[in-house]
């Protein structure tokens, strides 16, 4: 990583080949097999049967912000040619003065004219999220939308009904044992869907439908081969009203296919591919045998848990 995001400093992951092309399964270390399981479909679902057809050709993404200073948050989205911009607050319990700055900065870099989103990752309770979500709308001259600022589906429709900026789920809905419980309890006005930790493409519009909110398609950290999923899904939504965290190549020191097939938007825009990009082997990173054999050994446990479910 280029900067620490969410916690990490460095993306593990395998490449996987099969006959529709490659797929990447890269749960994070943290995640059980059962829920790394969901990750594993994604990658057999993208390099055996490929994706839906797409209904568009191109998809907006967002400047994606870690929670830098604010001079370093200016200057990536000065640079990102995106309209609209996401930035990470609440990195720790005393962040608030820190993201304030940072989101300040943000619109200063976008003008009047450009979206800011924030990204709490769940961090606050409901009081906290109250308070900070007033203080950084101000700060930004009107939020888009908050992603997340609590843990819980409760807490988020606790938030919703004490502010007037809408409120998106990510977490609750790629981490719930029913991802649609956000929808049911009136917690969110969009909902963040990703493909990957969803189990595939046509898995998320499944979710995406059921939910019946507008959605945002964002990734999970991959390099091109995982990104093409997310980008496949954002491609194949019936509708599509907000811009989509897929610009996150940036957050990555370098990626594992070549510059004419890696994914970096370009004016704000990304393309819809109908395969995966094949990796070049001379830029996949070489892994650690003790980290070859734990990747290897998650990838045999996940693979009868997807047996399991199938």
């Amino acid at each position: 990583m280029r900067t620490r995001f969410r916690g990490i400093t460095v993306r593990e992951g395998l490449l996987i080949e099969g006959p529709a092309g490659w797929g990447e399964f890269c749960p994070f270390p943290e995640y059980g097999d059962a829920e790394s399981a969901w990750w594993l479909a994604t990658a057999i679902e993208q390099s055996t049967d490929g994706w839906p057809e797409p209904v568009r050709e191109r998809i907006p993404v967002n400047a994606t912000v870690p929670a830098v200073g604010p001079e370093r948050a200016h200057a990536i989205v000065a640079a990102s040619g995106c309209r609209t911009a996401k930035v990470k607050v609440a990195d720790h319990p005393t962040a608030l003065a820190e993201d304030v700055e940072r989101v300040a900065a943000v619109r200063d870099a976008l003008g009047p004219d450009g979206r800011v989103r924030v990204d709490a990752n769940g961090k606050w309770d409901v009081d906290e999220a109250a308070a900070a979500i007033r203080a950084l709308d101000r700060a930004a001259g009107g939020l888009e939308y908050v992603e997340q600022p609590c843990a819980t589906v409760a807490e988020l429709a606790a938030v919703r009904r004490r502010v007037d900026v809408r409120i998106a789920a990510d977490e609750s809905i790629r981490r719930a044992e029913d991802p649609l419980a956000v929808a049911v309890a009136g917690a969110a006005d969009v909902a963040v869907i990703k493909c990957t930790p969803l189990g595939g493409v046509r898995r998320a519009l499944q979710v995406a439908q059921a939910c019946g909110l507008p959605c945002v398609v964002s990734s999970a950290l991959e390099t091109s081969v995982g990104l093409a999923a997310q980008l496949a899904l954002a491609g194949a939504l019936p509708e599509l009203d907000f811009a989509c965290g897929l610009g996150t190549l940036s957050l990555l020191d370098g990626d594992v296919v070549d510059d004419a097939h890696a994914l970096r938007p370009v004016d704000g825009y990304l393309p819809v591919p109908r395969t995966p990009p094949p990796p070049d082997p001379t830029r996949v990173p070489p892994m650690a045998p003790e980290r070859a054999a734990w990747w290897q050994e998650r990838l045999r446990r996940c693979a009868v848990e997807v047996a399991r479910t199938a």
